[in-house]
This record gives structure tokens, C-alpha cells and sequence, in this order.
């Protein structure tokens, strides 16, 4: 009887010394730091989201492609624009890589989409909405001074040839 009563004391001093180490650990949650804090401004911002598909022209008003991916380092800063250019429908295309700094991004519509917009008026269909500057995220394009040629024979980008 002694053993059981010297065992049952053991575990109750146990149990007591565990139930005292879990009501000194903390109770609350780790705060977590706000990620945007209320004084920065977006007003300016663009969506990386949404400059994928985005489409290059030169400055002749000839495309020369879309935006397939943006890569970033590992600090968060742009490496490279990934364009997707030549082909048809996906076919034949090819991928280049260029800087950022490569590229000058327009808010205004680009002409080719005016002149459509400018046909529909004619014809009596109803106009496309108007871009809406405050909330759009995104440009309408992105120009490069570049040909089609010239980007063509540029190193085609291969994801497989970095990994």
C-alpha cells in the first residue's frame, strides 16, 4: 500500500509541476508587424499580376510581343522582363529576357485600341469604358526601342538553362 500511495503522490507532484509549466507559457500570439503600413502610398502602384500579358511595341507602334514573366531577386528587386516574341497564338515564340529599365510603361490607350474604339463610335456601337486611372493597377503597354528582327536574334530565354 505504501507503493501505490508513494506512486500515486509522484504522478499528483508531477502532474502539478507540468500544469505549472503550461500556465507560465505564453498565451498570446506572437504580434505580427503590419505589412502595409497605413503611411505608404499606393497611389502609384502597379500590379506585377497585371503586367503579365502586357503588350511591347516600338516606337514605330509595331508589337513586338508580351510580357510572359517578371523575375525578381531574392531581395525583391526586378531582374528581368521575360517578353514573349515572334510566333503566332503561342507557336513559335520564343522568349527573351530584358532589363527593366529596357522598357518605358504608357497609362494612356494605345492607338490601336483608340482606332477601334473610334470605329465602334462611327458605326453607332457603344464606345469601351473609359480607363479608369485611380484604381487600374496596371499601364496599357510598354514600349522598347527595338525592332522585331533585333529581338529575334537576341539569346532565346530558357527557365531550364538557370535552375
Amino acid at each position: 500500500m505504501k507503493m501505490t500511495t508513494l506512486l500515486a503522490a509522484s504522478s499528483i507532484a508531477a502532474l502539478s509541476l507540468m500544469t505549472t509549466a503550461v500556465a507560465q507559457s505564453p498565451t498570446t500570439a506572437p504580434t505580427v508587424r503590419e505589412s502595409a503600413p497605413a503611411t505608404m502610398n499606393f497611389k502609384n502602384a502597379w500590379r506585377a499580376s497585371k503586367l503579365i500579358g502586357l503588350n511591347v511595341y516600338n516606337r514605330g507602334d509595331e508589337k513586338l510581343g508580351d510580357i510572359n514573366e517578371i523575375l525578381f531577386d531574392k531581395e525583391g528587386k526586378v531582374m528581368a522582363v521575360v517578353i514573349g516574341v515572334g510566333g503566332f497564338l503561342g507557336l513559335g515564340e520564343h522568349d527573351i529576357a530584358v532589363s527593366m529599365d529596357r522598357l518605358r510603361f504608357l497609362e494612356e490607350t494605345h492607338k490601336s485600341k483608340s482606332a477601334k474604339a473610334n470605329e465602334k463610335a462611327t458605326t453607332g456601337t457603344t464606345a469601351p469604358a473609359k480607363r479608369d486611372a485611380a484604381n487600374d493597377w496596371t499601364p496599357d503597354h510598354a514600349v522598347m526601342d527595338a525592332t522585331k528582327d533585333q529581338l529575334k536574334a537576341l539569346k532565346q530565354f530558357k527557365y531550364s538553362d538557370y535552375n
